[in-house]
């Protein structure tokens, strides 16, 4: 009956089209075809497939641009102007207008930009960082860092103890759009509404939901917002993260890291610093320029694509794929941990189980690809843009083989 349904839900799937601008495996395109045959690519909120677009493109700026061109490519092959161009094209991904998103760097690195940006900018008189007591590590540590640097007493709370945490002394607040762990999604409008309200500045962690999700920068007026480009925006391992400064605050962003790629005339050579219009400022050095052309090539698979289609074809998809751990994994096998309300997921299932280690690199051993964040969860990453409903029933199937259940 599942099976059934999966079909007709992959009939109807207007994103199906969009699974052929990427490359996948034969056993991929055959998953779910034959009781509980697998191959299906569960962890694309680690590390997203490969675009088709990127080997060719990729090839030429190797052989052609830096080959050929060598030096001449940063201005004839626009290798100086793409870290504002690739910026402008993730934008729309993300809620944002133009000349408000430039990539470069890690996630970890703009985070640190972005927080201590954040700081200089609320005043001396705020002297409490918040932080997502239950963000991803290097969060965390950056943002220790950055309060320690800035003589700033960091203050963990949990997204729920935002609200009452909040005070004259907030400076700035950092949180994760999407709970790396569980996959929920926080309420960004809100808690960046009470930041504003208590004085403070919004900076927000976007790295699980990217290219999964509305998240609506400009409409929230979020000030400051990272993330990387790995994911779900499909840019390949060790792609360059993005960094998201609101226009307004342009002209007051204080990079902790004033690199000679922000200055106002790069090639001056002056000994003083003087920043550069716009988001350009939020430049450091200079841009890796493999990687984010592979990236940019990656980013044409959106052509077309709406963003709210991907969210809703990700609800789906994670509505579905509970439907049938519900109906083939024995109950009290495993707890769900994402929340079920539409409103407070993101685009990834979470399940607790005691041996989820040794479960999960069983499934990856029958072709059933995610991924176990320690000490006990399984984690299924769901990219809309690649994976259809008859996979997500395989992948169900072969983790209910693996937990003692059963499939009809």
């Amino acid at each position: 009956m599942l099976r059934a349904e999966a079909a007709h839900l992959d009939a109807a799937d207007p994103l199906a089209h969009v699974r052929e601008r990427f490359v996948l495996g034969a056993a991929d395109a055959a998953a779910g075809a034959h009781g509980g045959a697998a191959g299906v690519y569960l962890d694309g909120n680690s590390l997203g497939a490969l675009p088709r677009s990127v080997p060719e493109r990729l090839a030429d700026v190797v052989r052609r641009e830096w080959g050929e061109l060598r030096i001449r490519s940063w201005r004839e092959s626009g290798w100086w102007t793409a870290p504002e161009r690739i910026g402008d094209r993730i934008a729309p991904l993300v809620g944002a207008g133009p000349g408000q998103v430039v990539v470069g760097d890690s996630t970890s690195v703009n985070v640190f930009k972005a927080l201590v940006a954040a700081v200089r900018m609320a005043g001396d008189d705020r002297d409490e960082l918040l932080v997502d007591a239950t963000t991803f590590p290097t969060d965390g540590y950056i943002a220790r860092s950055a309060a320690r640097l800035t003589g700033r007493t960091l203050r963990p709370v949990a997204p729920g103890e935002v609200h009452d945490a909040l005070g004259p002394r907030t400076a700035a607040v950092l949180l994760n759009h999407v709970d790396y762990r569980s996959g929920r999604l926080h309420d960004l409008p809100g808690l960046t509404a009470a930041v504003h309200r208590a004085g403070g500045y919004a900076v927000w962690d976007l790295c699980h939901s990217a290219g999964a999700l509305p998240v609506g920068l400009d409409a929230h007026g979020v000030d400051l917002a990272v993330g990387c480009t790995y994911k779900f925006l499909n840019g390949g391992p060790g792609a360059p993260a993005f960094l998201y400064v609101r226009k307004d605050l342009q002209e007051r962003y204080d990079s902790p890291l004033p690199g000679w790629n922000s200055h106002e005339a790069p090639f001056g050579m002056r000994g003083e610093y003087t920043p550069a219009d716009g988001v350009v400022r939020a430049r450091v050095g200079t841009p890796d320029i493999l990687s984010m052309l592979a990236l940019e090539a990656a980013l044409d698979v959106w052509d077309g694509v709406r963003i709210a289609d991907v969210r809703a074809k990700s609800l789906a998809l994670t509505d579905f794929f509970l439907k049938c751990v519900a109906a083939y994994v024995p109950p009290g096998r495993v707890e769900v941990v994402t929340p079920l309300p539409h409103g407070e997921r993101g685009s990834q299932v979470a399940l607790r189980c005691p041996d989820a280690g040794a479960v999960m690199e069983r499934l990856i051993a029958r072709g059933v690809v995610g991924d176990f964040r320690a000490p006990d969860v399984l984690r299924f990453g769901f990219t809309p843009l690649y994976l259809g409903f008859a996979e997500t029933e395989a992948a169900a199937a072969v983790l209910a083989g693996e937990l003692g259940g059963q499939t009809a």
